[in-house]
């Protein structure tokens, strides 16, 4: 397939975690997006919830490393149309618990601040979550904003809420 890399950060918390993620990742496919490589999955803190927000279960999270010849928002309007179909309410408050969450980290050769999609994405380097994963199938790519890799960038965060679920080849593409 011809197209640039994209990196993705896959996460839900409710039903079944690693299927929802699963389903994600084969909605990403079966849309025109070639999987390369995809990490461990991973059981996860939360992030922080507005006040007074209920509590939430874990997380699992995962990233995702492919190509695609999709421009960006075709891309984001591809993980909004997956994330939907696998029951994300896409008008709940920010952080609220979700059974999918399909985040563009990085896309290739572009840098993009729209009201609806910033890349790289605005917090990838302050979270565990996403570098933990992220680090297993690219910890040499160069993040082009913070100029570290992501190695580099996940050796500066504590991670004491992180521990595997599943290794890597927890997902394998379906046959056609």
């Amino acid at each position: 397939m011809s197209g640039r890399g994209i990196w993705l950060a896959l996460g839900g918390n409710l039903g079944d975690r690693a299927a929802n993620l699963r389903a994600g990742l084969d909605g990403l496919v079966a849309g025109g997006v070639e999987i390369e490589a995809v990490s461990a999955l991973w059981d996860t803190t939360p992030v922080a919830a507005a006040p007074g927000a209920v509590a939430q279960p874990r997380y699992a999270n995962a990233a995702a490393a492919g190509r695609c010849a999709l421009t960006a928002h075709e891309l984001l309007v591809l993980c909004k149309r997956i994330e939907a179909s696998a029951g994300r309410d896409l008008g709940a408050p920010t952080n609220s618990a979700r059974p999918l969450d399909i985040d563009i980290l990085l896309l290739e050769g572009e840098l993009l601040s729209a009201p609806d999609l910033q890349v790289p994405h605005a917090r990838m380097h302050e979270r565990d979550f996403v570098l933990v994963p992220l680090a297993e199938i690219a910890p040499q790519l160069v993040h082009p904003v913070q100029e570290r890799t992501i190695s580099e960038l996940l050796a500066e965060l504590d991670r004491p809420e992180i521990v595997p679920m599943e290794p890597a080849g927890w997902w394998r593409p379906q046959p056609d």
